[in-house]
């Protein structure tokens, strides 16, 4: 722990330049000591805690990949029967263990009502185990599983919409943000956890070899998904969109500026690029605030 309470140390083993840490930067900066996390296999639990160390100042815990809101349900438990009503539990997982192998679990904690807060850090694809596709690997993208090619544009699945899940379940508050705002996604923490009851935050964080992009562009890219409307600033309370980055003023940057710097998106032509400028065209559509 350093003493700026950031709550996790420089000691680890991430990727040069990696937009996940960043991330998680700032996120604890959100916390405090009163705080215990469970986190799902994935490149964070790994890259933070190589034995014999660990880069975690506050309790961790260390879940397979499908059950850390399961481990989560089960402190809370705990602590409620202890009457701790001020210890916060907070859940880590990527997006591979988020919307997919532990998205069971991670509904039946927001169907019970369990005052714990979830935050996604999203590269979009299974970074840790090789790059491979996951739930919210966007159309276009060349993935080990999804590889482009003469006959294949890359993935052809479109990415679920976990913010509208998470509505559908009841969450009085749910967000989404990315590595290139950090003061946004330390605000949509402290607020996700003022709010009673679960909430879920989403953050896009560019992985440098499955993005293939520098260790120099995380930022730049995790800002763009902004600009081009592909990755919009959210923020949800009782189902309704409350924040935006998309307003009467947006000026949208086109989405070839996002996507073909990026080595996984390299391979797309000009009616590839037509049909993703038109879904940054309906988010525009569907996310702007008067």
């Amino acid at each position: 722990m350093n003493k700026k309470n950031n709550f996790i140390s420089p000691g680890h083993n991430a990727c040069a330049g990696c937009g996940q840490l960043s991330a998680v930067q700032s996120v604890m900066r959100a916390l405090d000591k009163d705080t215990i996390i469970a986190n799902a296999t994935g490149c964070l639990e790994v890259t933070t805690t190589a034995y014999p160390q660990s880069a975690w100042g506050l309790p961790w815990i260390h879940s397979v990949f499908g059950n850390a809101s399961s481990v989560a349900s089960g402190i809370k438990a705990a602590l409620d029967k202890k009457g701790d009503k001020k210890t916060k539990v907070i859940v880590f997982g990527g997006d591979g263990g988020t919307y997919d192998i532990g998205f069971g679990q991670i509904s039946g904690m927001w169907e019970r009502g369990e005052n714990i807060l979830y935050v996604c850090y999203d590269t979009e694809a299974y970074s840790n185990t090789g790059i491979q596709a996951s739930g919210a690997t966007p159309y276009g993208a060349s993935t080990t599983t999804s590889p482009s090619g003469k006959e294949s544009i890359g993935s052809t699945q479109r990415k679920k919409d976990l913010l509208q899940i998470a509505n559908a379940h009841g969450l009085k508050y749910a967000a989404q943000s990315t590595t290139a705002f950090p003061d946004d996604i330390t605000k949509k923490v402290k607020k996700a956890l003022q709010t009673p009851g679960p909430s879920y935050v989403q953050i896009l964080t560019p992985c440098i070899p499955g993005w293939k992009i520098k260790t120099n562009e995380a930022v730049m890219f995790a800002k763009l998904a902004v600009q081009t409307a592909l990755y919009p600033l959210l923020e949800y309370e009782n189902g309704k969109l409350t924040g935006s980055s998309v307003s009467k003023n947006f000026t949208k940057k086109p989405v070839e500026d996002y996507l073909l710097k990026q080595g996984r998106f390299k391979h797309l032509k000009k009616p590839d690029l037509k049909d993703i400028q038109e879904m940054a065209n309906v988010n525009i559509e569907k996310y702007i605030l008067n």
